[in-house]
């Protein structure tokens, strides 16, 4: 049984040997703590991780539905421990000068501030901008036929990038002093993914469709579920219906912070998998699972922080788990990317006890390749689970 296989089997309730061996990745600081006690120095990416570590990859297609072509990035001022620069949004941005990429930047000015912003900026979501597809698609696409992997497609955002194109405060105005202005730049969004996957979808053979929202803080959704339901539930049910009669029927939404009152809105809309469930953040899985039935699916919702604690609350996060994994519709991971607090002993403990826990096997060569080198750079011999 493959990973696409056991993704498919996961997410449909039915028998499955182990669920996939997944996670959703690492800050690049926390990969450079991780090199004092083994890990290689010459990995810097949460792919070349992921393959070191053995785990099951979800592939993205390098299919664009958003901006074509970005913005070029340019470093606009240098001022002591941070630059000014402009990213690929069009937002210009201070970030720590030693770790750009890594930090949460602060936005001074967003790219569109009036109607005439908009209509400029829209020039680079015309859908038949070259460059939507990569050049090797062919080769591309003859992969996902073969793909022991799940492969997916990016099917875009409805608020998220609207939010990060205007700003929180500018949108939430808009919304209220302008809501047709909104509906339009959300149309606009919609039209530009109808338009660009269907080639995709006629082409690839596809295991999810993908959207990112981020419109969550820890206490709730960023607008009223009355308003969730009346300005995106028809749009997202337009994008899954349309995918529907390729094959495609699994949907995820990649959002953070508490999304509980909003999931039966992306149910309503066709998105059935919630992703990455933080737990501090208030969408811890099992919570979710009790009011939603098996309607909804879970994937991530390991609670990061009991990785920061140590090895006794690690052992009891997966013990809290273990029914919502054996109940199904659940594949369990590190609730966002691992954070440097994270030491490289609890995170490799962690791994190890959630594949003992869930029948997962060990990777071929993850013992002597990880557990050996830990060992080796630390003096210290890994507790067994």
């Amino acid at each position: 049984m493959t990973d696409r296989d056991r993704w498919h089997r996961v997410f449909h309730f039915r028998a499955v040997d182990h669920v996939p061996d997944m996670e959703f990745g690492y800050w690049p600081a926390t990969l450079r703590r991780w090199q004092a006690d083994g890990f290689p120095p010459h990995l810097s990416t949460n792919e070349e991780a992921e393959r070191y570590f053995g785990l099951c990859r979800r592939q993205k297609l390098a299919v664009n539905v958003g901006i074509c072509p970005p913005f070029e990035e340019e470093v606009l001022e240098e001022a002591g421990d941070y630059l000014v620069v402009r990213n690929e949004e069009g937002a210009l941005c201070r970030v720590r000068r030693d770790d750009p990429k890594g930090s949460i930047p602060c936005i001074l000015k967003y790219p569109i501030e009036s109607k005439r912003d908009w209509e400029a900026f829209k020039e680079r979501l015309d859908p038949e901008t070259p460059g939507r597809y990569p050049e090797d698609w062919e080769t591309i696409c003859r992969q996902t036929h073969s793909s022991s992997e799940p492969v997916g497609i990016e099917l875009g955002s409805l608020f998220g990038w609207i939010r990060n194109w205007m700003g929180l405060e500018r949108l939430c105005f808009a919304l209220y002093d302008d809501p047709g202005w909104v509906e339009e730049m959300m149309d606009h969004l919609v039209e530009l993914v109808l338009a660009v996957i269907p080639k995709a979808l006629a082409e690839a053979r596809l295991d999810f469709g993908a959207f990112w929202e981020d419109m969550a803080y820890r206490n709730g959704p960023m607008i009223s579920p009355a308003m969730f339901r009346r300005l995106l539930v028809p749009r997202y049910r337009r994008i899954t219906e349309f995918c529907r009669p390729h094959g495609l029927d699994l949907f995820y939404v990649d959002c953070d912070g508490n999304i509980v009152d909003i999931v039966d809105g992306w149910l309503e809309g066709g998105v059935s998998i919630m992703f990455p469930l933080e737990v501090r953040g208030g969408s811890d899985p099992r919570i979710i699972r009790e009011r939603f039935g098996t309607q909804v699916l879970l994937m991530g919702g390991v609670d990061k922080t009991k990785l920061i604690e140590g090895k006794q609350a690690i052992r009891q996060e997966i013990r809290r788990l273990e029914p919502l994994v054996a109940q199904g519709g659940y594949i369990p991971h590190v609730d966002h990317r691992v954070p440097p607090d994270v030491s490289y002993e609890n995170y490799l403990y962690y791994l190890q006890l959630k594949r003992d826990a869930f029948g997962i096997p060990e990777p071929e060569g993850y013992r002597e390749r990880v557990i050996d080198r830990f060992q080796r750079a630390t003096g210290r011999r890994l507790p067994v689970s």
